[in-house]
């Protein structure tokens, strides 16, 4: 079974624009990378969690605030390693500077024993639908999509 990770599609509107935040992950190997490499928070489902409370957990640890507000499923999501992404999306505020993620270590440089810490995430960002779509990883751009459709459709 392939692993299953679950994220929230964060969205507001500011000046009538609608606006999604997304998240720049931390560490040397996307630290030159911009367009394609953004992703919703997300982080995987542990094993007696509910998808959505997984997602809220990841939000939180990657954010450093607590997501509230309605959460509406958008659906799941190959990638294109084979994991499984399950998104909700869900109107909230999220101030960008000042985000807090936690932190993970790896080795680095590699092969060289030494030990460092880097966050999870790097920086957060709220970006337009076409700037979005530029700024998500190619295997989430698909909920961008799945959920301007259920907009258009409700």
């Amino acid at each position: 079974m392939p692993n299953r990770s679950a994220g929230l599609l964060i969205h507001r509107r500011n000046a009538g624009i609608l606006e999604f935040l997304l998240v720049h992950p931390g560490g040397p190997f996307w630290a030159r990378k911009d367009d394609g490499a953004w992703s919703i928070p997300k982080g995987l489902v542990g094993e007696n969690e509910s998808e959505l409370a997984a997602a809220q957990r990841e939000a939180e640890e990657e954010l450093g605030v607590a997501i509230d507000g309605h959460f509406e499923p958008v659906g799941s999501y190959r990638q294109p390693g084979g994991k499984i992404v399950i998104a909700w999306s869900v109107e909230a505020e999220v101030d960008t500077d000042a985000i807090r993620s936690n932190m993970f270590t790896m080795e680095w440089p590699p092969r060289s024993g030494s030990m460092k810490e880097f966050p999870e995430v790097d920086r957060a960002g709220w970006f337009s639908l076409p700037e979005a779509g530029l700024k998500i990883l190619k295997g989430q751009r698909a909920i961008l999509d799945d959920f301007m459709e259920r907009r258009k459709d409700g």
